[in-house]
Formats: C-alpha cells, sequence, structure tokens
C-alpha cells in the first residue's frame, strides 16, 4: 500500500492498545472523508489507517478502548459537508499489530457498494479564492475543493479517483499536487482540483467560424467576455457543469424572442439565473425557506412567485405568474454573472425536446443556428446532467426534476426491504428516470427526458450502461410499465428475454403511490393506504387509460375503489397535443351537441367548435376508432382550459393548458370560504362496475353559465380548483368508509396533477381537517419521473412475498 500521509503519533504509550476495523458505507467518497478520519485520529492519538475501497471507506484503528470510542462518536458526529452516512460497523482486530501513525491509503477496488455523490455548488472558501486578486486561482473557472464541485458530471467509474474521471487528462502541477497530497488541505484528494497552470481551460468561439477579438469586449478574459456579449444582446452558448446553456438578456424581449424562434420552444418557460439574491429579489418574492434552497449545495432552480417591482421580458414565462430562478453554482458562472445587474436566461443547450448538448465538436453542430457564440472548456463532462427544479408545497420542498445536485444520492429503502435483491426498474416513457437497487437503497437516475425523442432513448441508454458499470449491478429482475408500447418497457422485456430474468410488468399508477411511499419511508408491512392518483395517462389493468384514481394499495398490490368518469381521447395522443378536442368530448358526454348549442349558442366557443370536422370526430366516438377512453384527470385540466380559451388549439408542452389554468386563478376567489363558490363535482357509480367516478355535468353547466355571463376567467378557475378539491376529498371519504366507519387513515397523493401547487395544498388541508395522515413526494418527483422508484419497490415486495412463501 501506498502511504499518502503519515500523523507521527509513536510516542504514545503502548500499553493497552486495542484495534478496531471500523466500516462507513454511503456517500463518503469525493467528499474529504478520510482526511476528516486522519484529523479526528490526529487530535486523539488514534494510530491505523483510512482507505476508500468498493464498498466505501474503511478505516484500522488502535488506541484505548476509551479512546477508540471517542474516536467512533466523532466520525459519526463530524461528517464533512457533502458527505452521508448511511452505515457503520466496528469489528474486533485481534490479528494485526498497531502501527506507530496514522495514514491515509491509496483507494483499492472491489465490489461496488459505495455511492457516487451528487455535484455540488461553490463553497464560500472557494469563491473567495475566486474573487481574491492575490491568490493563484483569482477569476479561474474551475476552482473546486473536496466540499464542491463536479462528481457525477465526470465519473467514469468507482472508487471516485482522478484516474477514474475525465480529469484523468489533466496532470496537476507542483502546487495543485501538494494540496492534493495533505490531509490538513481541504483539497486533499479532491480529485477534480486544478488551476489556471494546470487545469481546463474556457475558450469563447463565434459559431460563424470567424476569428474571435475579445479585445473589444473586455480587458480582462473570456468569461467577462461573455458577458458584455449578453448585454450587447447575443445569444450565447455556454458549456457548464452538466451540459450546455443557452444564455441571454432575460430583460430584452427581442433576443428572448428570438431564442425562443431558433429553439423551437414556444411557450414553455426558460430558467433564469441572477447574481445574487439581491437582485432576484427585485423580480420575485423569496421565503425564508425558498432563499435556503437557492443557496444550497444542490443549487437547483426553484420556481418563484412573480413581484412587481421589475418584470422580465413577456417571452421569458408567457402565461405564468412564477418563475423559474436559480444562483450562480459554479466559478464561472459566478464570474460570468459579477457585472450583470440583471438575471440572464439560462436554458438547456438543445433544440426542444432534444437532449442537452455536452460535447463541444457537438455544441458547434447542433448550436450553431441557436447561438451567435459558443463558450467552451476542454473538461469532458461524462454524465449529462440537467438542472435540478423544486417548489415549495403545502410549506415543504416538493422536487419537480431531479438532476444535477441530486442524482444520484441514494434513497434507503424503507423497514422491511432489507433483503430486496439488485433488480433494476425501467421508470415510464415521458420524464424518464430509472431506478437501480442494490444493498438496501435504490439509486435512481438524473431525469433523462421522453423516450419518444431517438436522442433521448440513446441517452438513456447510455445512462443505463454507465450506471450498471459505475455501481457494478447485475439485476435477478427487471421492473417494467404494463404499457405495451412505452420504449422503456419494451427494452425491460428483451433484457429480460437476453438474459433470462425475471420480469414485473407494473400498473402505472400503483407505481406513482408506491413512490410515494417509498418517498416517505414508509415500510413493508406498515399497511395499504389510500392513494390518490392524477395523472395525464396510464395504461389500465383493463386495457384503457387510467388518470383519475383511487386505489387501496400498499406494495404488493391495489384495488381500485374509485375513478374519474372515462371520456374518450379524441384522435388519441392528438387530444394531449390539442386541448380543444378534450372539451369537445366532454361537452358531448355531457349533454350531447343539440343540447349544447340550443343552450350556448350564443358562446365563442361553440362558433370554435363548429369550425372543427365535428362528422368526422362523432364518427369517431361512435366507433371509438382512435377515441379511446380515459378516466384522466389531466385531460379535464384541458378541457377547462380550453373551454376558458387557454391554450385552446395547441399545447406546445405536456401539461401546458393545467399550468396556465392554475396561473390565472384569482386567489380572493380561491381564499373565500364559502362553499357555494365551488363548481359541483356528484360522485355516481358507473353502470356494470358500480366503481364510484367523479362526474363533471354540473361543473360544466356553471362552466358555460359563468362564460355566458363573462365572468372573470380567474375567478372560473379559482371555482374549479375548489370543486375539485372538494370532489377529490369527498371521493376519499367515500371510499373509506366500511359499515360506515373509516378503515384507512392515511391517504397518499402523487401523479403530475399534484405539480400543481393550489390542488396539493387545498386537497392536502382538507384532508388535514378530517384527521387523515397525508403523504405526499418531497425528495422524489410527483410526476413520471418518480414512477421508477415505486417500480423497484414493487418489484422487490413480490421477491420478498414469493421468498416468504
Amino acid at each position: 500500500m501506498t502511504m499518502h500521509s503519515r500523523s507521527n503519533l509513536s510516542g504514545r504509550p503502548q500499553q493497552n492498545v486495542s484495534g478496531w476495523s471500523i466500516r462507513v458505507r454511503g456517500t463518503v467518497q469525493g467528499v474529504g472523508f478520510r482526511p476528516n478520519v486522519f484529523k479526528i485520529a490526529q487530535s486523539l492519538g488514534v494510530a491505523g489507517i483510512v482507505l476508500n475501497d468498493g464498498e466505501g471507506v474503511l478505516i484500522e484503528a488502535w488506541s484505548s478502548e476509551e479512546i477508540l470510542h471517542q474516536f467512533f462518536q466523532a466520525i459519526q458526529n463530524d461528517v464533512p459537508p457533502l458527505a452521508q452516512i448511511e452505515s457503520i460497523e466496528r469489528f474486533v482486530l485481534s490479528d494485526k499489530p498497531a502501527p506507530d501513525s496514522f495514514s491515509i491509503s491509496e483507494s483499492v477496488g472491489s465490489f461496488a457498494q459505495t455511492n457516487i455523490s451528487a455535484d455540488a455548488a461553490t463553497c464560500n472558501e472557494c469563491l473567495t479564492e475566486v474573487f481574491s486578486p492575490f491568490n493563484r486561482r483569482f477569476r479561474y473557472p474551475f476552482t473546486n475543493c473536496t466540499n464542491c464541485g463536479p462528481r457525477l458530471s465526470i465519473i467514469k467509474s468507482i472508487p471516485y479517483d482522478r484516474p477514474s474521471t475525465s480529469m484523468s487528462a489533466f496532470v496537476m502541477c507542483k502546487q495543485c499536487k501538494e494540496e492534493y497530497d495533505n490531509p490538513l488541505d481541504r483539497r486533499f484528494h479532491a480529485q477534480p482540483n486544478a488551476c489556471h497552470v494546470c487545469g481546463p481551460q474556457v475558450k469563447l468561439e463565434r459559431m460563424d467560424g470567424r476569428g474571435m477579438f475579445i479585445d473589444s469586449l473586455t480587458q480582462l478574459d473570456e468569461i467577462d467576455a461573455t458577458a458584455s456579449l449578453i448585454q450587447k444582446g447575443e445569444i450565447v452558448a455556454i458549456k457548464g457543469i452538466g451540459g450546455f446553456h443557452l444564455a441571454c438578456d432575460a430583460t430584452n424581449e427581442a433576443v428572448v424572442s428570438k431564442l425562443r424562434d431558433r429553439k423551437k420552444r414556444y411557450h414553455k418557460p426558460f430558467a433564469l439565473m441572477a447574481r445574487d439574491l439581491d437582485v432576484l429579489r427585485q423580480y420575485c418574492s423569496v421565503s425564508i425557506d425558498e432563499e435556503s434552497l437557492l443557496k444550497d449545495y444542490p443549487a437547483p432552480i426553484v420556481v418563484l412567485e412573480v413581484c412587481t417591482d421589475k418584470l422580465v421580458a413577456p417571452s421569458v414565462a408567457p402565461g405564468q405568474n412564477t418563475l423559474g430562478f436559480m444562483l450562480p453554482y459554479t466559478p464561472l458562472h459566478h464570474l460570468l454573472m459579477k457585472r450583470l445587474n440583471k438575471p440572464i436566461v439560462l436554458t438547456s443547450g438543445n433544440v426542444s425536446e432534444e437532449p442537452q448538448v455536452v460535447d463541444n465538436d457537438d455544441a458547434r453542430t447542433r448550436l450553431k443556428d441557436i447561438a451567435d457564440y459558443v463558450l467552451v472548456h476542454n473538461r469532458d463532462i461524462i454524465n449529462r446532467l440537467d438542472d435540478s427544479v423544486v417548489r415549495i408545497i403545502g410549506g415543504k420542498m416538493t422536487v419537480l426534476r431531479r438532476a444535477r445536485g441530486f442524482a444520484p444520492s441514494p434513497i434507503a429503502l424503507p423497514e422491511g426491504f432489507s433483503d430486496a435483491p439488485e433488480l433494476l426498474a425501467m421508470g415510464a416513457e415521458l420524464k424518464s428516470t430509472f431506478c437501480l437497487i442494490k444493498n438496501n437503497r435504490a439509486v435512481m437516475s438524473q431525469h433523462i427526458g421522453d423516450l419518444e425523442d431517438a436522442k433521448t432513448f440513446a441517452d438513456y441508454q447510455h445512462n443505463l450502461k454507465l450506471y450498471t458499470q459505475c455501481f457494478q449491478h447485475v439485476p435477478k429482475r427487471i421492473a417494467v410499465d404494463l404499457h405495451p408500447e412505452y420504449l422503456s418497457s419494451k427494452l425491460g422485456r428483451k433484457k429480460c428475454q437476453q438474459a433470462n430474468l425475471v420480469l414485473d410488468e407494473i400498473q402505472h399508477h400503483h407505481a406513482h403511490i408506491a413512490s410515494c411511499l417509498a418517498d416517505n419511508d414508509w415500510g413493508l408491512k406498515a399497511g395499504p393506504v389510500l392513494g390518490v392518483a392524477l395523472d395525464g395517462l396510464g395504461y389500465g389493468c383493463d386495457e384503457t387509460f387510467w388518470g383519475g384514481e383511487f386505489l387501496l394499495a400498499d406494495y404488493l398490490g391495489f384495488e381500485r375503489l374509485g375513478t374519474f368518469k372515462p371520456i374518450a381521447l379524441l384522435g388519441g395522443q392528438m387530444a394531449v397535443k390539442e386541448p380543444w378536442r378534450n372539451t369537445y368530448a366532454h361537452l358531448l358526454a355531457e349533454m350531447g351537441w343539440a343540447r349544447f348549442k340550443m343552450d350556448f349558442e350564443d358562446l365563442e366557443l361553440t362558433s370554435f367548435l363548429e369550425k372543427k370536422p365535428q362528422a368526422l370526430l362523432n364518427s369517431m366516438l361512435q366507433s371509438g376508432v382512435g377515441s379511446p377512453l380515459a378516466s384522466s384527470c389531466g385531460r379535464l385540466f384541458d378541457a377547462v382550459a380550453a373551454a376558458l380559451g387557454i391554450c385552446r388549439d395547441h399545447a406546445s408542452y405536456e401539461g401546458q393548458a393545467a399550468v396556465e389554468l392554475e396561473a390565472i386563478v384569482n386567489r380572493e376567489t380561491l381564499d373565500e370560504e364559502s362553499e357555494a363558490l365551488a363548481y359541483p363535482f356528484a360522485v355516481p357509480r358507473l353502470n356494470g362496475s358500480g366503481l364510484p367516478y367523479i362526474e363533471p355535468l354540473a361543473v360544466w353547466q356553471a362552466i358555460l353559465g359563468d362564460l355566458l355571463l363573462h365572468t372573470d376567467r380567474g375567478v372560473m378557475s379559482a371555482r374549479f380548483h375548489k370543486g375539485l378539491a372538494k370532489a377529490i376529498v369527498h371521493m376519499v371519504e367515500k371510499v373509506t368508509l366500511r359499515d360506515n366507519e373509516r378503515f384507512l387513515q392515511t391517504v397518499a397523493l402523487s401523479g403530475g396533477v399534484f405539480q400543481n401547487k393550489i390542488l396539493q395544498e387545498l386537497v392536502e388541508k382538507r384532508l388535514s381537517a378530517l384527521g387523515f395522515k397525508v403523504l405526499t413526494h418531497h425528495r422524489v418527483p410527483t410526476n413520471d419521473g418518480g414512477v421508477s422508484l415505486g417500480q423497484a419497490l414493487i418489484s422487490a415486495a413480490i421477491f420478498l412475498k414469493r421468498q416468504g412463501d
């Protein structure tokens, strides 16, 4: 073993010396854990060794029993900022002699049971160096230490050492190597450690290939020149930590509109970056909790309420009353934003719906028609990472997109799953992730995207291969969505056939509820809950489409206790992209065209729908061809929004109509205590099955009446949200009663519809007032990004049940 550093403690007494082997598992590599152990050992006079291996960190320590107990406790109490201890065990060493000192050893490879830590925002110490003119890292954009910087984005395999990262291409200079080798330095074994002399460099280029002369833009460097270009109204592609971004002045409507046209992202909100909280607060209100999220190590995009002090360009977030802001999280971003007193757009570097660009040559090709300039650097990005997105809902952080800063941090499995085998869950089709189960932990991939895009599906397969290699994962079974056409499911079935593995096909909404249970550490034997799963679409057990489900569920199975009224999806997938189709289908299902036209002929909505190919649409409805039934809450939102004239013709991104309907809610109406303002849903039973369902007939009559009265759309949106929340709670009350007694006390809320802050808070408040315990998502997305976790836990539960039998 090569000894990296030693603490000379040979003068301590040798009598009554005991030896302990201490095994630490968790996120303990690449986060300063070993030097921290070294310092603790040095302070207590402990001899021994600490090293990284495939299981985590191994410590062998010798001292008196009393000192060893202090040492063991200090390791757990004094943890570096990015480290997370999942388990720590100690064993007596009886067959080894005590060394004379404590040392830090080279890493050794073994069976991979350790974690890969997530990328972390620049720490204050590094930031101070970057802006200190007399520091050797002054204005160096890749400054980092063991407390911050890239991790997952640069790693190729574990253990996490420099040769296993994209920093292997850079040989450290003498000064950096001294820091790297010094256990008392915060850069001890900081694998991305570098400086101006030996590390990665940036380069500003014109996209048209002509020469770049930065002297006319700045007297400093290429990053400052990039800031000048943004101020001048240019669009610049910037290589970050997990991929390229496209940047421009967020207050310049002309350039923001140009970016939308070039990127082909016509309505979906752009993410923003502000230099600091002082700038950000000019545009959005920021609570204490939101400030904490903005400044935390993951440095996510935080969805914030708009205030009226200053406004960004209208095209930044059309139809919204919120903005997604983040603060600088790398030295490059801090340097870029230093003299920018306005926010910038910082959106993913891609054509809409494609994966974010990570490669320099790829950026020069794929982004040349979008950006005018590109700021590249020569540190390769191994793992593509989008920015994570979070929002405070119900007073707690809710992750909407789990990527940079969060992935691949593991999630400890709930009680009862310790004997779960290695397995792989393939996730859903939209907002796709996958999930590995190993060593009593769930490791979810970063957000990958919608697999309908070929490049995204290729990226999904690339990430799957990389995670399998890094975690030396050999699944015994694979879980897939029940949907026969999901690409992730087809791939999972193919893998099972090739390797002769067990296949578990998991119903989509059951996976949603299981994901929520796992997010709340609900034990395997903790009993069933009433799961409310509301989303756009999921393949049902009856081969129809579901999307508004009330399930008596645990990890092992479920029973469908209630649903939303099944309504035809006119044109199938076209109904998702053209919200007016859902309005038409609802109106015909509720009252028929003749009655609708007789009662509401004067409405603008009527004349709009009359211009559509009604004969064809009616034929589709009558034959059932191209118009499958769906009990979808998401499509109900689309139908109502389109009736109000919101996003009626075409939705350019998933959920656009629902998002814009939420944004216009009149707060006074929403906060009014009168129940009479809520649109009136009913809860009858379906013919045949007798299943209770949420019936919107009276709601449509009220909506159309309000349209005749020219009622404010914000008031109508508020009435709809209040009515829907009331109906959901009424259904929960109805299906949790048996013999007039409540037999379930816990309700789990999941599915993409619960990204709606207003609806989730209304439902949660009403249920809590009735004495229900309410489980919601916090660490894992409530949308399809969390489905893979639910699939994995269900598959594990099935295995454990069969083992028990």
